[in-house]
């Protein structure tokens, strides 16, 4: 009775150590797939922009600037409509969180003026390119649609030894001129390159527009930025100047429109003095933005 009680207790311990055996070597295959992915690199999202939010755009311009590019409103009379002038009037849009802009138009004795400014922050929807270099690509396209001319040696060299002296009345020194990524001749026309922008058929000439107020990239502003000058042809009406600055600094890409059209015939609108007038302006709003 003990002799054959104790075969079926040693082939239970024998199928014991078989199983323990096996189930060892299954185990360790199982350890083997049990991180398939741990040699894998892995991808780190691309970082979100600076700004998550745009300013109010009617606000964003305060009146002693809106006194200087807009010298007719304060010969308005009437208070009431002095007050609205000041106002603006908001662009439309559907989303304050990415895109906003304002108008104002005034008239005066001497000229009509135009000032519209547009604020847009660019997200990125590629989890592989940030906020950043999305704004980026945006810029680079309005840009290349200002066809900003080439600088000529005599220009760069001007405008280089200027940024040395650091006699520049808009922000503090001037910028250097450089190509743009899509070059065309100093006399080649040139055009606002905001959609939203008021439409002009200017076409700036070295004639009338000083060398060194040629339409160029800025490198004191922003994270990058460009001046663009189209000076309308001449015909039976008053020369209209429009000055477009814009400039981009991290995820916000902000583009001013600044235009004239004189009262009278044959009346050229300063280059130098609406460039300076924009650019002090860009300067402002980029400070408020904190770039």
């Amino acid at each position: 009775m003990l002799r054959k009680a104790y075969v079926p207790g040693a082939a239970a311990l024998a199928a014991l150590l078989l199983g323990g055996c096996t189930g060892g070597s299954s185990s360790d295959g199982g350890a083997d797939n049990a991180n398939p992915g741990g040699s894998e690199p892995t991808t780190a999202a691309a970082q979100p922009g600076r700004y998550r939010t745009l300013p109010e755009a009617c606000h964003a311009v305060g009146h002693n600037t809106l006194d200087s590019l807009l010298p007719g409103i304060k010969q308005i009379m009437d208070v009431d409509q002095r007050d609205k002038a000041y106002e603006g009037q908001a662009t439309l849009t559907y989303d304050t969180d990415r895109k906003v802009g304002c108008r104002w138009k005034v008239d005066s004795s001497d000229a009509t003026d135009h000032l519209y400014v547009d604020f847009e922050r660019v997200v990125s929807y590629n989890n592989t390119v940030s906020d950043d270099d999305q704004a980026q690509s945006v810029f680079a396209a309005k840009r290349e649609a200002a066809h900003l001319p080439e600088p000529t040696a005599t220009e760069s060299s001007a405008s280089t030894s200027e940024s040395q002296s650091g006699s520049d009345a808009g922000s503090g020194s001037t910028p250097s001129s450089s190509s743009s990524s899509s070059p065309s001749p100093s006399s080649s026309t040139s055009s606002s390159s905001s959609p939203d922008s008021p439409s002009s058929s200017a076409s700036a000439s070295g004639d009338a527009t000083p060398p060194d107020l040629q339409p160029r990239v800025l490198s004191d502003l922003g994270d990058e930025a460009f001046v663009d000058d189209a000076l309308g042809n001449a015909g039976s009406t008053a020369r209209q100047r429009t000055v477009t600055v814009a400039f981009r600094t991290s995820n916000v890409v902000v583009t001013i429109v600044y235009e004239e059209q004189p009262a009278t015939a044959g009346i050229v609108p300063d280059s130098k003095e609406m460039q300076d007038n924009a650019r002090k302006l860009a300067a402002r709003l980029a400070d408020s933005l904190g770039g």
